[in-house]
């Protein structure tokens, strides 16, 4: 009888997908929908985010801070909006990082279950779940009423500590699924809680804050999609696992 399959938990931004989708999208969204003032107002958001950022405010602050700008709009029409950006973005050959998406395609050959872990939002990320075979998102939800954005989340962003959570809760509800052999990529320190706690953590980049962090992690080279079936368990007897995967 064959084991289950893995649960395989990836973050999005700068680990799958080479752009920052939050600030990607909200700057296709206002640009095209206000036009010039549109493309300030997105640029002085993301302008204010990194200032704070910088200044040492917490991530979870700033993924709430960012969903305010969006108080108000139509959540129909930042559905469609989302599905025409992904349409022009992912048609650039550089919007998924090679090394990831072949990871994750060949999880999904090998029947694991792959699990996008995001601060994006679900208008966003939907359309790269698609793409990838993901078939759950585990993400910042933005509030609505009336059909319309809040500014407000509901629950917590889906940031640091909320990546272990919900890495967690998707774990207790896959009891047949052993935690030691499922696999999480992300890039961010921010990600380490979700890397922890799994058998398998696979650094995106290689930052140094995150490997002296977890040194047990593999680390992968983003565009050496060549290299990745290393990252897979062996299929054949007397075959080691390499633990470092890089150009």
């Amino acid at each position: 009888m064959s084991r289950p399959s893995r649960l395989v938990f990836s973050d999005v931004d700068e680990t799958l997908t080479a752009v920052k989708s939050m600030f990607d999208f909200l700057a296709y969204y206002f640009r095209g929908t206000r036009g010039p003032r549109g493309a300030r107002l997105a640029a002085d958001v993301r302008g204010d985010l990194a200032r704070r950022t910088s200044a040492g405010a917490p991530r979870e602050a700033m993924n709430r801070r960012y969903y305010r700008a969006w108080a108000g709009e139509p959540a129909a029409r930042v559905a469609e909006l989302a599905q025409a950006w992904y349409a022009e973005r992912s048609r650039d050959p550089g919007f998924y990082l090679a090394a990831t998406r072949r990871a994750l395609q060949l999880h999904r050959d090998a029947g694991d279950t792959v699990i996008l872990v995001s601060g994006s939002f679900p208008a966003v990320l939907a359309p790269i779940a698609a793409e990838v075979g993901a078939t759950h998102l585990l993400c910042s939800v933005p509030g609505t009423h009336d059909g319309v954005l809040t500014g407000q989340l509901v629950g917590e962003p889906c940031i640091g500590e909320a990546k272990r959570a919900a890495v967690r809760d998707a774990l207790r509800r896959r009891p047949d699924v052993e935690a030691a052999r499922c696999y999480a990529y992300g890039d961010h320190l921010s990600d380490l809680p979700m890397l922890a706690e799994v058998g398998h953590p696979v650094i995106v980049g290689g930052s140094t804050e995150l490997t002296a962090r977890l040194p047990r992690a593999r680390v992968l080279d983003p565009h050496a999609a060549h290299d990745v079936p290393t990252l897979l368990p062996p299929t054949a007897p007397g075959v080691a696992e390499t633990r470092r995967v890089d150009a």
